[in-house]
């Protein structure tokens, strides 16, 4: 009997390793498969690990030892001009706007998950499944007839918020070897079969450097208080974010945040703590996963308004064009435009959205 093929999206991090030992252990047909994704201007950072800016061809060498030591074919797919026109136009598009984007939920559902494997099948590469070594977990559920993503056992690893976007089809193929194991088990994993990458460390962030590195530069501009009152200046509304208290270059008092971007008049809005407070708030773009609700429709769920955030006990209404209301129990800190909000069911993910 022909052996699964399994294409797993190495990184050349500890986790993406452990999978693709995990996968051929398990009897499958395992090919490592990376994207280069940095352009050569873009100078490497020993700064931190990351996923773009790094030392890209460093990386690419750490993963063909990796497949080596695992005795597996490895190849690299060209996606640099792809990853510049979905990834970082958006990235800048949405700072231009007064935004905070999270690139890494947008590239996962767009390119690690769609144009990569595009890329894959013109390499001859077809697969059964397409793996990776995010901590969650996929199931069918029988009585919906959808894929399900779920939380992954060790909650404080859990990096199902980054693959919220991911549609049914996506998740059909996907697998997710370490879903029910701890960090500490795949460094345990990796030491034991001595993978070369078993003490890296872990990639942390989008960019190695300075994202404004890779930002345009905007138009000065004002910045005011709530009441409307001039209070300072600005370079460009790209280098604030809701929520900001340092950098702010602004004599006061007492602390002051950012509480509000207008784009359309190049103005950044300060206030208390308190003034970040917020209640209510409207999605875009809904991405719905264990099921599609109807327009009209009010759900009890809890929400994750950024990766870090806690779970908020929530009631989200369901309106058309895959838009909704979100109302907070509880008022929540700094809810931030262009974030991802990510809906959940106890440990299932009920669907994603950006938030407006």
């Amino acid at each position: 009997m022909k052996k699964k093929r399994v294409l797993v999206g190495m990184s050349g991090g500890v986790d993406s390793s452990v999978a693709a030992l995990l996968l051929k252990q398990a009897g499958y047909e395992v090919i490592g498969v990376t994207m280069r994704i940095t352009p050569d201007d873009v100078a490497p950072s020993a700064r931190k690990l990351a996923c773009y800016g790094e030392d890209e061809a460093g990386e690419i060498k750490d993963i063909e030892a990796v497949a080596r030591h695992l005795g597996i074919d490895f190849r690299v797919v060209d996606l640099r001009q792809e990853y510049q026109e979905h990834i970082l136009n958006y990235f800048r598009e949405e700072y231009a706007r007064g935004r905070t984007p999270n690139p890494c939920v947008k590239c996962n559902a767009e390119i690690k998950f769609g144009l990569l494997l595009e890329g894959c099948r013109k390499l001859g590469l077809d697969y059964d499944y397409f793996a990776t070594g995010h901590y969650a977990r996929v199931k069918y559920d029988e009585g919906s007839g959808r894929w399900l993503l779920l939380k992954a056992l060790d909650i404080h690893k859990d990096q199902s918020y980054f693959l919220s976007l991911l549609n049914q089809k996506q998740l059909s193929h996907s697998l997710f070897p370490l879903g029910e194991l701890t960090k500490d088990e795949v460094r345990k994993i990796a030491r034991e079969n001595h993978l070369p990458v078993s003490d890296k460390e872990e990639s942390q962030d989008f960019y190695a450097g300075d994202y404004r590195e890779l930002l345009k530069k905007g138009k000065p501009g004002l910045i005011k208080d709530l009441e409307g009152r001039i209070i300072g200046q600005h370079e460009g509304i790209e280098n604030y974010t809701v929520g900001q208290r340092r950098g702010l270059g602004i004599a006061s008092g007492g602390r002051l945040y950012v509480v509000r971007i207008e784009a359309e008049t190049n103005t950044v809005y300060v206030g208390e703590e308190k003034d970040l407070l917020t209640q209510k708030f409207y999605v875009d773009g809904l991405n719905w996963i264990a099921r599609v609700p109807l327009a009209g429709e009010a759900i009890e769920a809890t929400v994750k308004v950024r990766y870090k955030s806690p779970e908020l006990q929530c009631r989200l209404c369901v309106s058309e064009k895959d838009s909704g209301e979100v109302t907070l129990l509880t008022p929540y800190k700094a809810i931030t435009p262009g974030q991802v909000a990510v809906f959940y069911e106890g440990e299932v993910v009920l669907g994603a959205s950006f938030i407006r």
